[in-house]
């Protein structure tokens, strides 16, 4: 379970990005996309196209750190709202991580490694 202190929020950029990108236009991506701070301490969560992909760039009191994520099997249940960005939950983020979609609940197909004990 993630946990974090209630002033930490949670943003989706809903526009596919490009993950080649890195610290800094990431960083200009928050500006542009959800005209935050991007030293806010805040999680700034970006996808590609096939959503399939995801980072999330923060701030760790002295500098960035992204977390990458990319699926073998499946996609991440991304929020479909309109506009460049949407902020979430911690819950819903948790969800998002886990393969759950947050607005059916159900799971999202992932990757099972054969003769792993899960």
């Amino acid at each position: 379970m993630l946990n974090l202190p209630p002033s930490v929020r949670i943003f989706v950029c809903v526009t596919p990005v490009d993950m080649r990108r890195s610290f800094d236009s990431l960083a200009e991506l928050v500006r542009q996309y959800f005209k935050e701070d991007p030293l806010s301490g805040h999680l700034f969560v970006f996808r590609n196209r096939e959503e399939d992909k995801i980072k999330v760039l923060y701030w760790d009191r002295d500098g960035y750190a992204i977390f990458y994520k990319r699926l073998e099997e499946g996609t991440f249940a991304l929020p479909k709202d309109i506009g460049a960005g949407v902020e979430v939950n911690a819950t819903d983020f948790t969800m998002l991580m886990n393969g759950l979609d947050r607005v059916s609940h159900r799971q999202q197909k992932r990757y099972i490694r054969q003769g792993a004990g899960v």
